[in-house]
């Protein structure tokens, strides 16, 4: 998979534009908020629903950052008028989280308290090992000030995520929201698993301590090892799609979230286990991409990840594999 992986992260440059998109067109929902409406409103009918991210993030100047700051507002807004089952997430570095951290904070609590009013959950997307600790500074803060409809996302692969999970719950209790993924960011040695069996293992163990921390967790993965490691997980927990969370503290039900538990998919992946999931009953929601940006972000994921041309070329050649 890595020679695949490097030969694809070669050719990428030299392919018409055209054929990256139609390559990458199944992975985000178009280049603008009416084609993501559209998407969602036709995936709804499946069960699911959605987390929506405005494609682009780590930004040059703070001018680019009102772009998102404006974008982002329209999505809320749709969702509120549209009555959509969806929330938000949003990478700091595309609100300047780099360039100028506390007019990026300023920006993030207003868009959170804007979705608060509408009870929607804000999720803040864990970018490279640089933004990690400022990431879940950003979320305690929120809750500090009242803002309890937002978390972020921790990344199995880091060495650093289990250490990260006890000090986020000592701080929030129960009202830690987490998802927990393997993490798309090559990371040094030194900081992070980075071979496939370790990051695994890891990430279970990163899922098992969300949940035994009382924390609702968002599990992010089209692993079967992980999806079937977390059914397990939750069924030894007596927590499931018909139950409510019997952890001891847990937090009632929150508006447009599961019983203390979700799985979560990227648009266009797994579309096969999604729907078993949620004909089980567990809630199940799609990160859904878009942007004008599409290019940029689909070369930027192949450049980080090569390995993750592997999982394209495989929905390409095997579709029957990852029905949408």
């Amino acid at each position: 998979m890595g020679i695949l992986g490097r030969m694809v992260v070669t050719v990428l440059p030299l392919m018409p534009k055209f054929v990256v998109g139609w390559v990458s067109r199944r992975y985000h929902a178009g280049v603008d908020l009416d084609s993501a409406l559209e998407t969602m409103n036709r995936l709804s009918k499946e069960g699911a629903c959605f987390t929506v991210d405005v494609l682009g993030e780590e930004i040059t100047t703070m001018e680019e950052a009102q772009f998102f700051i404006e974008e982002y507002n329209r999505v809320l807004e749709a969702i509120v008028t549209k009555n959509i089952d969806a929330n938000l997430s949003i990478k700091p570095t595309a609100f300047g989280l780099l360039i100028d951290s506390l007019a990026a904070e300023k920006s993030i609590e207003k868009l959170v308290r804007e979705a608060a009013e509408n009870d929607i959950f804000v999720r803040l997307d864990m970018e490279d090992h640089r933004v990690t600790q400022s990431t879940i500074d950003l979320v305690t803060s929120m809750h500090e000030r009242g803002l309890s409809n937002i978390g972020t996302v921790l990344q199995g692969r880091l060495f650093r995520t289990l250490s990260d999970i006890d000090s986020i719950s000592e701080i929030l209790g129960s009202k830690a929201d987490h998802r927990i993924c393997k993490g798309i960011y090559l990371e040094p040695e030194k900081i992070a698993f980075t071979r496939r069996t370790e990051i695994t293992d890891a990430t279970n163990r990163a899922i098992d301590a969300a949940l035994d921390c009382g924390a609702y967790v968002a599990i992010a993965s089209h692993d079967t090892a992980i999806v079937e490691h977390s059914l397990n997980a939750l069924k030894q927990r007596g927590m499931g799609p018909e139950n409510q969370d019997p952890r001891e503290g847990a937090v009632a039900q929150r508006p447009a979230k599961g019983p203390g538990y979700e799985f979560q998919m990227l648009l266009g992946v797994r579309g096969d286990l999604r729907r078993k999931l949620a004909k089980e009953g567990h809630l199940t929601r799609i990160y859904l991409p878009y942007g004008s940006k599409w290019y940029e972000y689909g070369v930027r994921r192949l450049r980080e990840n090569p390995d993750v041309a592997w999982h394209i070329t495989k929905a390409l050649l095997m579709p029957w594999s990852n029905r949408r």
